[in-house]
């Protein structure tokens, strides 16, 4: 891991005193927010660790269940609180910031160094077609919805913490498909010879993994896995806790936090080592990284989330599963539009197995668009 980020984790500590000492809403929100980039880091340094002592097939499930850990770790704490907003709208933030940010940067940057890239367009061919079916399971709940309330004469877009028996259904019968279908993608490429769809969900980055020596033993890198899984939870904690004063006394929503920038601290670590492998021409790994994020959030975590929502949160003591509100996949529509934009053009952009640093300024583009649009939704 850089130096940079390994020094980064002096604000742990200084997370726990903003929350106990100084109680400073944008104290606690920054010391925890920079905190959580390392340890998300680590928390992927030691997956990788323990991928290579595993092999390169069990590896490749580590990382198809413990890629996006410190999101899921963010979200789930947030779904204690009863964010459900905030997580629709971190779900969303993580999907087109790997699409749009990371990819972006890993072209321009790229194509800056060393030109015209290339790279296989069976892998981005798979990884979109799982895209555009993760796009469909949110959009369905959504249209649904929308629909429905505009027979009543209803119609909030931008207001989707309704409770609604059949949405509820609905919601947790797509999270089943996507996460049925997240598992047949993990079986075909474990049966696959050389089949990739993504860094989390395939098997290739564990095999280049598994080229390296380990740094850490088994014990080593379980301990490290369990300590910052522990400091996350914690500083998720902090996080989730200030971010309605935070977004107050900023004067912004959060939606736009939960966008723009929880998705990034949870993430940062590993988004580098895509830009990185762009910039030494390994496409593919960088393009696994980015597009296999994505896959993860839209066809695990996100459904995943549907489920515990069953278990977990404020509500969750209320009589019976479908006597209260809890978690759907009914996104507000300008979300589910804008992840359906971000794949589009980002499936356009890599299909043809080559990028140059214009493409990558075009997704850039794109997601500064977006970031604007939420900004003053």
């Amino acid at each position: 891991m850089n130096k940079i980020i390994r020094i980064m984790l002096v604000f742990v500590p200084l997370a726990f005193v903003a929350e106990f000492a100084l109680h400073n809403p944008i104290l606690i929100f920054a010391t925890s927010a920079i905190a959580l980039v390392p340890l998300a880091g680590l928390l992927g340094e030691a997956t990788e660790e323990l991928a290579i002592h595993t092999g390169p097939r069990i590896g490749g499930l580590l990382n198809a269940t413990l890629g996006n850990a410190a999101e899921l770790i963010i979200t789930i704490v947030a779904l204690q609180h009863g964010k459900y907003e905030l997580i629709k709208a971190s779900l969303t933030g993580s999907i087109i910031g790997n699409l749009l940010l990371i990819l972006g940067f890993s072209l321009l940057l790229g194509g800056l160094r060393h030109g015209v890239q290339r790279f296989d367009p069976k892998l981005t061919g798979m990884s979109a077609s799982m895209m555009f079916l993760a796009v469909i399971g949110l959009m369905i709940p959504t249209l649904f919805e929308l629909v429905k309330e505009a027979g009543t004469g209803r119609v909030q877009p931008m207001h989707t913490e309704v409770f609604d028996k059949q949405l509820i259904i609905i919601s947790l019968g797509v999270a089943g498909v996507l996460i049925l279908m997240y598992v047949l993608s993990l079986v075909y490429q474990f049966r696959t010879p050389g089949a990739t769809l993504g860094s989390h969900t395939g098997f290739e980055e564990a095999e280049e993994i598994m080229t390296h020596k380990a740094s850490w033993s088994i014990k080593t890198s379980v301990a490290v896995l369990a300590v910052s899984t522990l400091a996350i939870v914690f500083m998720s904690e902090f996080l989730v806790g200030v971010v309605e004063p935070v977004a107050q006394s900023l004067g912004i929503r959060e939606l736009f936090l939960g966008v723009i920038l929880i998705p990034i601290v949870g993430n940062v670590a590993e988004h580098l080592v895509g830009v990185q492998a762009a910039m030494k021409n390994q496409m593919e790994l960088s393009l696994n990284i980015s597009l296999g994020s994505s896959m993860q959030i839209a066809l695990f975590v996100a459904p995943l989330l549907v489920f515990l929502s069953l278990f977990i949160g404020p509500a969750a003591t209320g009589a019976g599963f479908f006597g209260r509100p809890q978690l759907t996949l009914f996104f507000s529509l300008f979300e589910v539009i804008t992840l359906g934009l971000s794949v589009i053009i980002a499936a356009f952009i890599s299909l043809d197995g080559e990028s140059n640093w214009l493409e990558g300024a075009m997704l850039l583009a794109v997601y500064i668009i977006a970031a604007l649009g939420f900004f003053y939704l």
